[in-house]
């Protein structure tokens, strides 16, 4: 006898829908993004911004949010594919970073650590996306 649609349904596991991607500003972030996918590492996306500097009012001047939060490690990662030269920035927002939250883990992949892992992880497409000069012009 066939089962009724009400005991198929009890039988089937709760599936909830993936949720929809995050608009990503770079693609080497939708690419750390699948590796960690496929490594089952949890990961939110530009989850929390920190306030850097106020002005005399005590409004907030200038604020970083880090490209992702890895909950399981917490562990906050930026990404970075523009020229050492212009990294300059970002290291002072990080640096800035650690002296006001000093119990934030924050760790920051230069354009050569994501070259890297691209390559290591057989993404040799994605890794030509953030090589030569192209690639590493300012980034938004």
């Amino acid at each position: 006898m066939p089962a009724s649609n009400h005991e198929l349904a009890l039988n089937q596991p709760n599936i909830a829908p993936a949720p929809p991607r995050p608009d990503f500003s770079h693609p080497a972030e939708e690419t750390f993004a699948r590796i960690l996918d496929y490594y089952g590492i949890a990961w939110q996306y530009e989850p929390r911004t920190f306030p850097l500097e106020w002005d005399a009012e005590g409004n907030i001047i200038e604020a970083f949010s880090p490209d992702f939060y890895l909950p399981q490690q917490n562990l906050f990662i930026e990404l970075t594919t523009i020229r050492p030269q212009l990294v300059t920035n970002k290291n002072r927002k990080i640096r800035r970073m650690r002296e006001l939250y000093p119990e934030v883990n924050i760790k920051l992949f230069k354009r050569a650590d994501l070259h890297g892992l691209m390559v290591k992880y057989g993404l040799d497409r994605e890794a030509e996306q953030i090589s030569g000069s192209e690639a590493q012009k300012r980034e938004p």
